[in-house]
């Protein structure tokens, strides 16, 4: 950024606070000069470095290297703003560490305190903190059904019994500490998904533990999908969701619908049907069929979304 006076040209010789683009630029560079070592032993966002190993001798040679990257670029660290040879760290709002994912529990501890909203831009707002967390929430479309139905357009606010009910149940999910299972790339993840005539739901596994949950209402267009079309529904919202995790790995989708299982080999499809197989393309995933009896956490996260989009059709009705 340069500033021209009548005094001459100037321009700044280190990074200005207030520039919009300052956080993107600077993002850029710290992704640049540590390119080398990003997922390897080192995750980087913005100014917060963590680096990570398993055990205490590579932990050391790694800050070495990290350490001499900084300074071979210029760049420094407030030692008080450190932490070293720490078994779990706080980062981004959540704790990390022994292979787990908790939330922060000041975060928790702010989303206790708060108090009911009392018009649509303070629930946006607690919703907005929640949101960040629905990960670790079984069935929260459930939950939050009746408060999401408040930000409708031209629906009035009414914040009564049905609305306080659902706003401290979600703070009692939020608060009972769920805690999910980090991935680890090197074992085969599974996605669970089941559909109902309302929702949709799926978890995210590895060897029996839950690694991510999500779970969604469904628009009215949707739910006069027939039961194959809202079981490949489901698939396709939970790859979405997760693609991250999953592009470049092998994986298994298991679901309750025979039909579905055999969808990767049908032959006439409709033009909806072409663009699934299209984008399921893209991953390496074996589909499998399994019993509902067995298939316990998706059927639960999607009729408890459907029972929630039930109570909340019979309320307006």
């Amino acid at each position: 950024t340069t500033c021209v006076t009548h005094y001459g040209a100037f321009e700044f010789l280190v990074m200005p606070f207030g520039l919009t683009n300052a956080p993107a630029t600077f993002s850029t560079l710290m992704n640049k000069i540590f390119y080398p070592y990003l997922d390897k032993f080192v995750v980087v966002y913005i100014d917060d470095i963590v680096v990570y190993n398993s055990s205490m001798r590579d932990h050391v040679e790694h800050l070495r290297t990290v350490f001499k990257v900084l300074e071979e670029n210029e760049l420094y660290v407030k030692r008080e703003k450190c932490l070293f040879g720490q078994p779990k760290i706080s980062f981004l709002g959540h704790i990390v560490g022994k292979g787990q994912l908790r939330m922060d529990t000041e975060k928790v501890r702010a989303i206790q305190d708060w108090k009911p909203p009392t018009n649509v831009p303070e629930l946006r707002s607690f919703l907005g903190l929640v949101n960040y967390y629905r990960r670790f929430i079984d069935g929260y479309s459930l939950i939050t059904a009746p408060l999401t139905d408040l930000l409708k357009k031209n629906r009035t606010w009414a914040w009564e019994e049905l609305e306080e009910d659902a706003f401290e149940k979600l703070k009692r999910a939020l608060t009972q500490e769920p805690v999910l299972r980090l991935p680890d790339h090197t074992r085969k993840f599974e996605v669970h998904t089941d559909a109902f005539v309302f929702a949709i739901g799926g978890v995210l596994m590895q060897e029996g533990h839950p690694v991510a949950y999500e779970s969604r209402k469904l628009k009215d267009a949707k739910r006069r999908y027939s039961v194959h079309e809202r079981e490949m529904t489901a698939i396709i919202h939970c790859l979405r969701t997760w693609r991250h995790y999953l592009l470049g790995s092998q994986f298994v989708v298991k679901t309750d619908n025979v039909a579905t299982s055999y969808f990767q080999t049908q032959k006439k499809l409709s033009p909806k049907q072409t663009r699934w197989q299209e984008f399921l393309a893209e991953f390496d995933f074996a589909l499998e069929y399994k019993e509902r009896k067995t298939n316990v956490v998706a059927d639960a996260l999607s009729r408890k979304a459907e029972l929630a989009a039930t109570r909340t059709t019979s309320s307006e009705a």
